[in-house]
């Protein structure tokens, strides 16, 4: 471990303090209707994988429906490097990891303008040749410090201001943890006082909580080959607990002790479990993965301190390769491959199909899809069941587009495998 320091009487009167009263009223009145409007769009940062609440959901409003050809007007755009690690967006700065000739990286950003802010060595670099080189892992901010998972295994929390390594583990040495054929890919969550990552590490140590201040490790559990997937905070039967899809299964841990409250054996061939548990309310959680396998909505059952989990349906509806689907009013949306589909999230049935996207990823914000194509076309659907319509699209970017996009402030950003573009989706007076 690497530590460093761092209320007149008169009627007349009466009425005139009524109207003064009243106009007062109706100037604050107007000033927080005026408020509001401008502050239409505005939403929460966006500051660990999968936005506010790691769902992929976005609070934005008053998206911008009709594009000019060009698509959105483009706020900045900034070559970045090799990777694909997401943008988390706070306070006005944007976070990300990337890889140049000579090692792996977490930068800041002026989250406006694109401005690097600082530049922070996370170790050496990582080539892959079948999916790609650079860091996977998508930063998490919280209390001042960014939380990163580099492809090699280093676990590192820096300054958020300034880049500066407050702590860091190396997963490999410290913990015996196993690089994954595909590079440590998970992002680190925040609970609490805790920072919780699939560590991979051998001897019980495949989850592990370490405190998120100084980096001490709190507890390490289960002997699972390590996944892809990124956990989520579940609460069940009023039991608040994390989920790790990890390469051999769902498990659901205590963030406080990491002991086991249930767990679903799902096998993935090569361990190949990617995409983020999806929590259907109140009580059920959607698991998907690639390889043929599909996807299975489980339902957890709380009593006298027992977790049951029953399997509600199984299908191949929606195969997971890497995107992780998004719940929204009863349905699920996601890619079956490289096939975007809506499914009926409580019983498994296709509402819609539509090609064209590849093997892209969305989020959601104000009744529609924000989609990236694999190949760097934005679109804006309607996220309904009935019928797919794409309201508008632009090519944006070219290449590869594995990224999954980020929104703040009505703000998009997105990535291919060598820059990010900061797009403005919504009116600004």
């Amino acid at each position: 471990m690497i530590t460093d320091g761092k209320e007149t009487r008169s009627s007349g009167g009466l009425r005139r303090r009524v109207l003064l009263v009243t106009g007062m009223v109706g100037v604050i009145g107007q000033l927080a209707t005026s408020l509001d409007a401008a502050n239409e769009h505005a939403a929460a940062d966006w500051p660990q994988w999968l936005g506010p609440n790691r769902d992929g959901v976005s609070a934005t409003k008053g998206l911008l429906t009709t594009w000019p050809e060009a698509g959105p007007v483009e706020v900045w755009r900034k070559e970045i490097g090799r990777g694909f690690s997401g943008v988390s967006v706070f306070a006005g700065n944007a976070y990300t990891m990337t890889m140049t000739g000579d090692g792996e990286y977490a930068i800041g950003l002026d989250a406006l303008t694109g401005k690097e802010l600082w530049r922070t060595r996370t170790g050496p670099i990582y080539r892959e040749s079948q999916g790609g080189d650079g860091p996977r892992g998508t930063p998490a901010i919280d209390g001042g410090l960014v939380y990163v998972l580099g492809a090699n295994g280093a676990l590192e929390a820096l300054d958020a201001a300034r880049g500066t390594r407050k702590w860091a583990v190396d997963l490999k040495k410290d913990f015996g943890s196993q690089r994954p054929g595909w590079g440590f890919s998970s992002s680190p969550l925040i609970e609490g006082s805790a920072l919780l990552v699939e560590g991979g590490g051998s001897s019980g140590r495949a989850i592990m909580g370490f405190n998120k201040r100084d980096g001490r490790p709190l507890w390490s559990t289960q002997g699972d080959k390590m996944g892809y997937s990124s956990p989520v905070v579940a609460n069940f039967g009023g039991v608040r607990q994390v989920l790790f899809f990890t390469g051999a299964g769902l498990t659901s841990v205590s963030p406080l002790s990491g002991s086991q409250h249930w767990r679903f054996e799902w096998p993935t061939p090569y361990d190949v479990n990617v995409a983020t548990p999806v929590l259907v309310p109140p009580d059920k959680v959607f698991i998907s993965s690639g390889y043929d396998t599909g996807g299975a909505l489980l339902k957890v059952s709380w009593e006298a301190g027992k977790a049951t989990v029953r399997q509600v349906w199984k299908d191949k509806v929606m195969k997971s390769h890497f995107g992780t689907a998004v719940y929204y009013d009863g349905y699920l949306y996601g890619f079956d491959m490289s096939i975007l589909k809506c499914v009926d999230a409580n019983t498994g049935v296709e509402m819609w199909k539509e090609r064209g996207y590849g093997k892209g990823t969305l989020i959601i914000a104000d009744g529609h899809l924000i989609v990236l194509s694999e190949r760097g076309k934005v679109a804006l659907i309607k996220a309904q069941s009935n019928e797919f319509v794409e309201v508008a699209s632009a090519q944006v970017l070219n290449g590869k587009c594995w990224t999954v996009p980020s929104l703040a402030d009505g703000r998009l950003y997105l990535r291919n495998e060598q820059e990010i573009v900061c797009l403005d989706l919504v009116a600004r007076s």
